[in-house]
């Protein structure tokens, strides 16, 4: 028969209770199902219940519990054979085979001492398991208390087996509940059984907070570097900075420190980076090599806002050679940016500084010093048409050049009507473009002068109509058609007196047809007398989602003089991309397709192309085609196909692998592959990679090209630290050419 004896004491550990429900851990595809711990109903604050099949009183104050025993309060529930209570000087002591279970662990002991006043409970040959987070293990010794865990003579694991591919030992371990973070003193690390590590020392993670301590290493070898070994380590600093160091040992190279500081306030938010190198043993030429880069983003209130982004190198092939987080190996030039915004109710004002450092045998660029710009964000109204004023004040520095100093004052104002509706719109606009310059230098003999003036009007009429019908490819489908038309008139200028400061040609694709300038800024302002035609065709299921596109353009010129030309932009080949199309064929949902094409109809000629074909299977599974091609990348002809592919070998065992090669020189510019492997409580990837080096001070078409040739290996314990991150497209970014998802509208 049961018996039932309540006493009130005070608790042993001060934590809420938790509803009854089934928490499913999901590793590798493993279900190992943990039942959430939670209070005996109707039990209050202090109340000790206590159930069993036969009770002898010790006097008044003690009692002694044997057969079936379970004792329940509001913090623990605790299964043995017996159990002697001291209600006066509040000890519980307990035998045999005893199951103890409480917020955070599960624990099977042969004994159990417990001191519910100081609210500390000590088990004897205990095997316990976390329950708000994986870990289990033994211990000679486990005391539970209100921090946590204390073990003696212990072991610890992620792993869910019986038999752990890898668990600590050690003489003490703490599990700290408050801070999140195991503890450990003389400990062994065990691989498959066999001790590989000591450590006299030794934290790790217990649940998702951080810490301060070492991250995963990685370890490679490469023609480049040699043998290198890449150590992070956190420095968890305070709630809102923290900091991460990481030496970078190469053998062909040296010792790299890395450092990276991350900041977060109330009105701030960025990062400082430093790399450096003392001495590259395989450049004996250079000295010391760096990059620094500080980025910051800040949020007075709601009006003003700032931002600050520099990247600065030792030398031009730093990137190439050393490669960086902050910058990739095939930029050219590197951003030196500060601006400053106020954003009203109907002006916006920028603030901005800026210069570039320009890698490899280049041009150098212009320095903004500074650039203050304007724009109307709410125009006036004069009845249907719409006011506004933009412009901008410009002064320009570049020693090299020569104009040395230029200053630019442009204004614009614009007279808009616009008329909208479901089935149509149009829109009207009238701008005046005005430009003073006042540029200093040597200007003799070269034809361009110390002040200019320039006015030039500029006329849009731009119109789109929308079509839509049920189709018969679909089934419930919707085709929609809508034309454009836009009509661009602005007259035709000689402007060889201007010099280049921050203008570039505009990309010619399909989009870039309907706009109103061919130019990134207002150095050069093309003349346009022209008519645009384009349409685009769409195809929707009856669930909205857009299963294919096509759109295509032309720009056809009323006169000879407005047709392009080259418009003094030395680096760039004047081609008419009169024509260009482009389309994307989403047929089924793992299987997408896209491609365009920009022709220059006056000289019969492909300017750009691309075309992309991919599959997006489930678990990883990808595959992607790529071909691509250019007729004038810095005088060179560019075509190259490309392959990306990842799919999974097993449930644990994935391989990806990317190839590039170079049509033209005929030979392959990137070979890259990977191998990992991920189950419950561990992983690992290797790598292998051969590409090309890059070298700016060499012309893209050499022909004596050096190829870095390197293998890779990371291996995460899980809950020792670094999370497994691995991701099959992760893996195939780390190239040259990154892998590149396609634009799903429905994911």
């Amino acid at each position: 028969m049961s018996k039932t004896w309540g006493i009130m004491m005070l608790s042993v550990i001060s934590a809420p209770s938790l509803a009854e429900t089934e928490l499913t851990h999901n590793f590798c595809g493993n279900s190992m199902q943990t039942r959430a711990w939670q209070p005996l109903a109707g039990l209050d604050l202090g109340m000790v219940d206590i159930q069993s099949d036969d009770i002898e009183l010790l006097g008044t104050q003690s009692a002694e519990f044997t057969g079936n025993v379970d004792i329940n309060t509001l913090t623990m529930s605790l299964s043995a054979q017996s159990a002697l209570i001291d209600k006066q000087r509040g000890l519980l002591n307990a035998t045999g085979p005893i199951t103890y279970r409480d917020t955070i662990s599960e624990v099977n002991s042969s004994g159990l001492n417990a001191d519910l006043n100081s609210s500390e409970i000590s088990l004897l040959g205990a095997d316990y398991k976390l329950t708000e987070q994986q870990g289990h293990g033994g211990a000679e010794k486990l005391t539970v208390n209100q921090s946590g865990l204390e073990l003696l003579n212990a072991s610890f694991t992620t792993c869910p087996n019986e038999t752990p591919l890898w668990a600590i030992q050690a003489e003490e371990i703490l599990l700290s509940r408050e801070e999140g973070w195991g503890e450990t003193h003389d400990m062994v690390l065990r691989i498959m059984d066999t001790p590989v590590l000591y450590l006299p020392y030794f934290t790790f993670p217990i649940d998702e907070r951080r810490k301060s301590g070492l991250l995963t290493p990685n370890i490679s070898s490469s023609d480049r570097y040699g043998i290198e070994s890449i150590t992070p380590y956190y420095w968890n600093i305070a709630p809102n900075y923290d900091a991460t160091i990481t030496p970078r040992y190469m053998s062909k190279k040296g010792l790299q420190l890395q450092g990276e500081f991350r900041y977060l306030s109330d009105s701030n938010e960025g990062l400082v980076a430093l790399e450096y190198l003392d001495k590259d043993d395989s450049e004996p030429e250079l000295e010391e090599r760096f990059l620094f880069h500080w980025q910051q983003q800040s949020y007075f209130n709601e009006n003003w806002r700032a931002a600050i982004d520099i990247t600065n190198v030792s030398d031009d092939n730093y990137l190439t050679d050393l490669g960086s987080n902050y910058a990739t190996r095939t930029d050219t030039q590197l951003y030196r940016t500060g601006s400053l915004s106020y954003l009203g109710e109907t002006w916006r004002t920028d603030i901005k500084v800026q210069n570039f450092e320009v890698l490899g045998d280049h041009t150098e660029s212009y320095a903004a010093l500074p650039q203050i710009s304007f724009s109307q964000t709410t125009p006036f109204r004069f009845s249907d048409i719409e006011l506004t004023f933009n412009g901008e004040l410009s002064h320009f520095t570049n020693d090299t050049a020569i104009i040395e100093k230029a200053t630019r004052v442009h204004i614009e104002p614009k007279a808009s009507y616009g008329y909208q509706e479901h089935a149509w719109s149009f829109l009207s606009e009238f701008s005046v473009l005005h430009t003073n310059y006042n540029q200093e230098g040597d200007l003799s003999n070269t034809d361009y002068a110390e002040t200019v003036s320039r006015t030039l009007p500029k006329v849009r009429l731009y119109s789109q109509l929308n079509f839509e019908r049920d189709t018969s490819m679909i089934d419930n489908g919707i085709q929609t058609l809508e034309p454009q038309v836009q009509y661009l008139y602005t007259p035709d200028k000689d402007q060889s007196d201007i010099g280049l400061y921050d203008t570039t040609k505009l990309q010619d694709d399909f989009f870039g047809l309907f706009r109103d300038s061919r130019f990134s800024s207002v150095d050069r302002i093309a003349a346009a007398n022209q008519f645009t035609l384009g349409a685009t065709t769409r195809l929707f299921n009856d669930n909205s989602e857009e299963l294919f596109n096509f759109s295509a353009g032309q720009i056809f010129y009323l006169s000879d003089s407005a047709k392009p030309t080259a418009q003094n932009l030395d680096s760039d080949t004047n081609y008419n991309a009169l024509f260009a199309a482009q389309t994307m064929l989403h047929w089924h949902r793992r299987w997408y397709l896209s491609g365009g094409i920009q022709y220059d109809t006056d000289g019969k000629q492909i300017i750009q192309s691309n075309v992309t074909l991919d599959y997006k299977g489930d678990d990883n599974q990808l595959v992607q085609l790529n071909h691509r091609y250019a007729n004038d990348v810095s005088g060179n002809t560019i075509e190259q196909v490309g392959l990306f592919t990842s799919f999974p070998l097993s449930e644990q065992w994935q391989f990806v692998s990317s190839y590039h090669r170079d049509l033209e020189s005929g030979r392959s510019i990137e070979v890259f592959s990977g191998l990992q492997y991920e189950s419950c409580c561990w992983a690992f990837q290797v790598t292998a990679r051969r590409q090309i080096e890059t070298d700016l001070n060499q012309a893209i078409g050499q022909e004596q090209a050096t190829f870095d040739s390197s293998i890779g290996f990371n291996i995460v314990l899980k809950g020792l630290g670094s999370k497994s991150r691995y991701d099959a497209q992760k893996l195939l970014q780390q190239g040259i050419f990154g892998y590149r998802r396609p634009y799903f509208l429905n994911n």
